[in-house]
């Protein structure tokens, strides 16, 4: 059982119910882990430094916000299947196949939530003074050091913020997952694709509704870590 979820709806599901709801849960938990050190790195640079091209990796960061998502699967396909120019190389050398696997739609979902994430710690960034910063590159510390004493400790918050946001974003992702990886229940069929094949087919919406419910359970549930997460590292921060 989902702690915090009713067990009369829990123990309602199907096992292909329950497949779509921990490949959901598995999809989202390795897209986050994975991509959480990108988008801090991403958002330091662009909260931190001024080069060329800086415009063009914002917009780039930025761009599966504004594509729609089917095209952003269309080209996570032609990039990463088997004969994309990465996938290929992947396979061939690596052994790694992304394409209509679980990994690829942790990949898809890691893709869409990225710039939810990167925006939330680049606010973090931007609200850290970089006086405090320059008084300790002053004193002799390094700027790796410089960041994991003095500013990653001050965007704690926002970092977490950041991931709950991937984290619920990568939970509901739908079209570039869809596109990427198909719809194979148990292989690829993550909780809103299961919703969207069960509302296809005549006297699903019983099983589409306990879906939903479990996804607007695991939203609520991730909203309100994120707060109780956040508020605790603040209050810890101000008292140090």
């Amino acid at each position: 059982m989902l702690d915090g979820l009713p067990e009369s709806l829990t123990s309602a599901l199907t096992p292909d119910e329950w497949r779509a709801v921990a490949l959901s849960l598995k999809v989202s938990f390795w897209a986050t882990l994975v991509s959480l050190p990108f988008g801090v790195a991403v958002a330091y640079v662009l909260a931190r430094h001024e080069f060329w091209g800086k415009q063009a990796l914002n917009g780039l960061v930025h761009l599966p916000l504004i594509l729609p998502p089917v095209v952003t699967g269309y080209i996570l396909l032609l990039s990463f299947g088997r004969k994309g120019f990465v996938g290929a190389l992947l396979d061939q050398y690596l052994g790694i196949v992304l394409a209509f696997r679980w990994t690829g739609a942790a990949l898809a979902a890691a893709v869409m939530a990225f710039p939810l994430m990167v925006r939330a710690i680049r606010l973090a960034i931007e609200a850290v003074d970089p006086k405090l910063e320059q008084a300790a590159s002053t004193l002799g510390a390094s700027r790796a050091w410089v960041f994991a004493t003095v500013t990653l400790p001050l965007i704690l918050p926002g970092v977490i913020a950041g991931a709950i946001l991937a984290f619920a974003k990568a939970m509901g992702e739908f079209g570039a997952t869809i596109t990427f990886v198909s719809n194979i229940p148990g292989q690829t069929q993550t909780l809103p694709s299961a919703i969207y094949s069960f509302l296809q087919v005549p006297g699903g919406d019983a099983q589409a509704a306990r879906l939903v419910l479990i996804a607007v359970a695991i939203a609520l549930l991730a909203l309100i870590l994120s707060e109780w997460v956040g508020r605790a590292v603040a209050r810890r921060i101000a008292g140090s």
